[in-house]
């Protein structure tokens, strides 16, 4: 009789945790395993959303990372940009919060300022860009050349589309001020006035106190920007077409990548393959393929979280 009242009491708990984790596993089922699982299924098959899909084997993964010529451009692109665009805004972020946390005068103006940039929406904020950074008649160009400095070609040369994405992600930093913002803001001053009492320099100071208190902030900061470079899809596309000059209606077919596949994401190939040339199965690999490398990103930051910044002794 006990045995059979602490069952039902063990089960009643369980049933209890059950219901209250109930939305997390409904949301977790419906919007993330579920979409996997049909991702995975349909990378096996031959399907172009019209008819059933047939089995195939491997066939789609042999073709995309084998015989299509533009997935390791994009893969290569796509590492580029989480390399280099996430170092730099990372760095540039905690820059401009550094600055403004110490402006005395009229630090809401600048915060404001600094902030505005990142509420344009992306499509409106990459056209201004070309316009900006037009090689023939924008003005940039026009200053640098009075300046007696080179011209580039920005988003017409392959070797300066990538950079142009990166100033165009730096215009647009105002979400990691005010992260970092919050995080300087947190550090406790008393460290500061023993450690310049001890006769520490700024350098030492950032590097003593400052960095160790907000690592976490700053390894948030590489994580999320990891994850939202794996998915740049709309600035490099806006950018690629509107200086390629393919303005057109809806129906117009575009290869992306312009100038030379400079600009190819990842994200722009699954898109490309499943809603343009309706090659549903490879499009499913191409998926894939950027959540293991977004995963292994996250996990590799994850495991060196300790070594993100350096604390010094």
């Amino acid at each position: 009789m006990a045995t059979h009242t602490l069952r039902a009491k063990q089960r009643r708990a369980a049933l209890t945790a059950a219901a209250f984790m109930s939305p997390w596993l409904v949301g977790f089922s419906v919007f993330f395993a579920y979409p996997l699982l049909s991702t995975v299924y349909f990378s096996l098959m031959d399907y172009d959303g019209i008819r059933p899909p047939a089995f195939d084997g491997a066939a789609n993964w042999s073709y995309v990372l084998t015989d299509y010529p533009l997935f390791w451009p994009a893969v290569r692109n796509t590492l580029w940009l989480v390399l280099v665009m996430v170092t730099c805004r990372v760095v540039f972020g905690l820059g401009i919060g550094l600055l403004v946390t110490r402006i005395k005068t009229g630090a809401g103006v600048f915060r404001t300022l600094f902030y505005l940039p990142y509420l344009a929406p992306p499509v409106a904020a990459t056209l201004g860009f070309v316009f900006l950074l037009n090689p023939g008649t924008g003005p940039a160009n026009t200053v640098l050349e009075g300046l007696g400095l080179p011209a580039p070609g920005w988003f017409t040369d392959p070797s300066w589309s990538k950079p142009a994405l990166t100033l165009l992600a730096l215009w647009g930093i105002g979400d990691l001020m005010v992260i970092f913002m919050a995080a300087l803001l947190d550090v406790p001053k008393e460290q500061y006035e023993a450690a310049q009492l001890d006769g520490a320099g700024a350098w030492q100071r950032f590097r003593h106190i400052t960095l160790p208190n907000i690592s976490p902030i700053v390894l948030f900061a590489v994580v999320t920007g990891v994850i939202q470079a794996m998915q740049c899809y709309t600035q490099p596309l806006v950018a690629g077409k509107v200086a390629a000059g393919v303005i057109g209606g809806s129906g117009q077919q575009f290869e992306p990548g312009y100038p030379d596949k400079s600009t190819l994401t990842l994200p722009q190939l699954v898109y490309n393959l499943g809603f343009q040339r309706f090659d549903y199965g490879s499009a499913c690999v191409v998926a894939l393929v950027l959540f293991a490398l977004a995963m292994a990103f996250t996990a590799l930051l994850m495991r060196r979280r300790g070594g993100l910044v350096g604390t010094g002794d």
